[in-house]
């Protein structure tokens, strides 16, 4: 049976209410959320085994980050305890022609602070099958860039596959290295790579003649098993690549796919036109759980990829960072149920 492993940092989340610009009315709605800590939930909601690992403070809201984890059914027992905050992330939701805007308030968070050797990887690993991280945590800081290294080294040392997505934030790199200085080094001990086009260029430096822009909207596939080729060319240990094709017609409206190749098949998913947009935070990672899970239950790789994102659609229906839906509800859209109507 599988058991899969993340690390990252989880954050609470401070949300205007709706789409209230922030302060409109003199309330911040408090979650918590963090791209790893998400991939945890999706697998915990489909049954899947799996354990967040992180470092949060020693105080209350530690606490209570923990518990909800818990709710999940996520096991929390090597979350590691330090002196120090929980980082902050403020997010306004936009609307039509106003982006969301994300604001974070993160530096000096216990994680932050961590350094290699804070944890027990031998004893997180135990039993573990496969372990994922992304590209925000080393952002965060040196210490967490070499932690996150260590890490996926630990992970190879014992035969775990190892999924990485590259998730390039460009207002966190400010500790002195460049997004490509520490992930290139860091892919090298990557099996399965996820990524969207801007992930490529600015984390890898990798780009194909023609890419399209992330900033234009529009999207060009033909383009994408180039660069999936490219990149498995200079990293022969990258087994696949799925990449995500966002095509972004307002804050409301977004046209939602994936591809995925393993060096040999090259699969392009179903599109989903996803209008009104509840909340698209989170998507990127409800592709990635739905991915995980579903290379490790279906037979076939197209499968896998047609649940990842039918997965990531139905988050973008749902508040919170989290993905609260089960494998049956994902399976039932995949299969065409997708009209909305009520179930009795």
């Amino acid at each position: 049976m599988a058991k899969v492993i993340t690390f990252g940092e989880i954050m609470l989340r401070l949300k205007s209410p709706a789409y209230e610009r922030f302060f409109q009315s003199p309330s911040l709605e408090a979650t918590f959320g963090g791209g790893e800590a998400n991939v945890s939930v999706s697998l915990a909601n489909y049954g899947m085994d799996t354990a967040f690992v992180t470092v949060l403070p020693k105080n209350d809201i530690g606490e209570a980050c923990i518990r909800e984890l818990r709710g999940f059914g996520v096991d929390t027992s090597k979350i590691v305890r330090k002196d120090g905050r929980m980082g902050i992330y403020y997010l306004e939701t936009g609307a039509v022609q106003r982006p969301s805007k994300v604001i974070y308030d993160r530096a000096g968070s216990a994680i932050c602070e961590a350094k290699p050797g804070d944890i027990d990887w031998d004893s997180v690993f135990d039993g573990a099958t496969w372990f994922h991280l992304t590209g925000i945590t080393p952002a965060i800081s040196q210490g967490a860039a070499d932690l996150s290294l260590e890490a996926v080294k630990a992970a190879k040392a014992k035969g775990i596959h190892v999924s990485c997505d590259l998730n390039y934030r460009k207002n966190l790199w400010k500790y002195g290295k460049r997004a490509d200085e520490v992930m290139k080094e860091l892919v090298k001990y990557v099996d399965t790579v996820i990524a969207n086009e801007e992930d490529f260029q600015k984390s890898l430096c990798l780009s194909v003649e023609s890419a399209a822009s992330v900033e234009e909207g529009e999207l060009n596939v033909d383009n994408y098993k180039a660069i999936a080729s490219l990149a498995m060319e200079t990293y022969p240990n990258i087994k696949r690549v799925a990449i995500t094709l966002r095509e972004s017609k307002s804050a409301n409206h977004n046209d939602w796919r994936a591809c995925l190749y393993n060096g040999k098949d090259f699969f392009l998913s179903r599109k989903y036109s996803i209008t009104d947009i509840v909340d698209r935070v989170g998507g990127g990672d409800s592709f990635g759980g739905g991915l995980i899970y579903g290379l490790n239950t279906y037979e076939d790789e197209k499968t896998a990829l047609e649940f990842a994102v039918a997965a990531s659609c139905l988050k973008h229906t749902i508040i919170g960072d989290y993905n609260r839906v089960t494998a049956s509800e994902v399976e039932s859209l995949m299969k065409g149920s997708g009209t909305g109507r009520v179930q009795r």
